[in-house]
């Protein structure tokens, strides 16, 4: 029964949001309150609740602060030689705008946090799809997928769960698995080259012509032409669906536009080297664990609006203007608290997990890893890399070493999920993504839904291909 009403669970809530009957937070919180009541525990919500808040308070931190301590540095133009590079290479073609997402995802993904990719990412290219009324789902679902295979970097989190889970070397795991990832990541290009295509084809041929180029430009002009015969220069028509808005939305997308423009007042140029610095040295930080996560970007946070904006009225203007942010991927994470809680507090997720193990059939022992690899997607999109990594896998591993599959091949199967995984209501991070540009979680889900399980397939192909799984 506990089988059935988790995976009810969760399927209500993933058809009420892609429907929008109901908002990511509502639903989040709603939901499972209602079927711990089914369940017969309501009575222990509360403490169910409570664990999941006091799990997730850390992350809820961290974002927090990592939202204030990379919106500032977006202010003071830390990234502003980034966006340059991809303007210069994008050119104002949807085909390479789309491209460029996803490289610039994968890069930043190198510091092996998923939110800090995807503020980056998304305040680097919102304002050029805004402008070019590019779909904003687009660039939400590349940039998860190419997060979702940087994922698999040993600081990234998964592969250090599934060596600590099957007691590996976390190299052991993730060098072999190098040419699968490749293959996964080229995959997330070749993807985005048709999916730019689509884009150009549906908004025709634009160019974009920077009127200053250098630290002089002021502005930025898009002059779009409805086809490479088209002699008239206009600006991009509105199309339906994520580029249609109301006239107060086309103004505060201008503002965002302008949020990198060259002569904004929050520039701190005189300061650039201080500020990457910072930035690399809390990266260090980070991936050496010399200290806690939330407690570094806390650190780093307080230690960018003291040395950047020393006169105390000038740091509440910047707060002020990251607080929306803030909120709203705080608020989501705290709801994804109620959910995750009462998942784990009624035993739904163990039940769960028991029910997919139990119902593999006896001749697929020989072939375990590669029935972990295809369990990987769905059980990582509905439970936490923990509840996976710590509770699943073992249990897989346990059957695979009784028909003579190594650990190992294992745990670099259940790798395979992550491009998935990070489109996971239950991923912080994704609501950052969402948030940040603007996209409705279940307008999110329904377009990357396919698309990241045929970029884990791939993986999943070419690891059994290269003899890795």
């Amino acid at each position: 029964m506990l089988t059935i009403l988790g995976f009810a669970m969760i399927a209500t809530f993933l058809v009420l949001i892609m429907m929008k009957k109901m908002s990511p937070i509502a639903a989040l919180v709603l939901i499972p309150a209602l079927f711990c009541v089914f369940v017969g525990k309501g009575a222990k919500l509360g403490d169910y609740v409570i664990e999941g808040v006091t799990s997730l308070a850390p992350t809820a931190a961290m974002l927090m602060f990592a939202i204030v301590y990379f919106g500032v540095m977006i202010d003071v133009g830390l990234f502003d030689p980034i966006v340059r590079g991809i303007l210069k290479f994008c050119k104002a073609d949807p085909m390479r705008i789309v491209v460029g997402t996803a490289i610039l995802a994968a890069i930043v993904s190198l510091d092996g946090d998923g939110s800090t990719t995807f503020m980056i990412t998304v305040s680097a290219m919102y304002p050029l799809y805004k402008r070019l009324k590019m779909s904003l789902v687009v660039m939400t679902g590349v940039a998860a997928m190419a997060n979702g295979v940087m994922n698999t970097l040993p600081w990234g989190g998964p592969t250090a769960r599934a060596a600590t889970a099957l007691k590996l070397d976390a190299s052991d795991i993730f060098v072999p698995m190098i040419p699968a990832l490749a293959v996964g990541l080229l995959a997330v290009f070749v993807l985005s080259y048709f999916l730019g295509l689509r884009e150009r084809k549906r908004l025709g041929v634009l160019t974009l012509n920077e009127v200053l180029v250098e630290e002089k430009e002021t502005e930025t002009v898009l002059v779009g032409s409805a086809g490479s015969g088209s002699g008239a220069a206009k600006s991009p028509v509105k199309t339906g669906g994520s580029g249609s808005g109301t006239d107060a939305e086309d103004t505060e997308d201008d503002e965002r536009f302008q949020a990198l423009d060259p002569g904004r007042p929050t520039l701190r140029p005189k300061l650039y080297w201080f500020n990457a610095l910072l930035t690399v040295g809390l990266l260090t930080a980070m991936i050496m664990e010399w200290l806690p996560i939330p407690v570094l970007f806390l650190l780093g946070a307080a230690l960018a609006l003291t040395v950047n904006f020393p006169h105390i009225p000038d740091q509440k203007a910047r707060l002020a203007a990251h607080a929306d942010n803030v909120l709203n991927v705080s608020g989501m994470v705290f709801a994804a608290a109620v959910f995750t809680g009462v998942l784990q507090g009624t035993g739904m997720v163990d039940h769960m997990a028991k029910w997919m193990v139990d119902v593999i059939p006896e001749g697929m022992g020989p072939h375990m890893a590669l029935v972990t690899g295809v369990l990987s997607l769905p059980l990582t999109y509905f439970m936490s890399n923990d509840g996976f990594y710590f509770g699943v896998l073992p249990v897989l591993a346990e059957a695979g070493a009784a028909h003579g599959v190594t650990p190992l091949e294992m745990a670099r199967a259940s790798l395979v999920g992550q491009p998935l995984h990070m489109s996971s209501p239950l991923v912080p991070a994704v609501y950052v993504l969402v948030g940040m540009a603007k996209v409705e979680f279940g307008d999110h889900t329904k377009f990357v839904v396919k698309w990241a399980a045929l970029t884990c397939l791939i993986i999943l192909a070419a690891g059994m291909l290269f003899g890795i799984i």
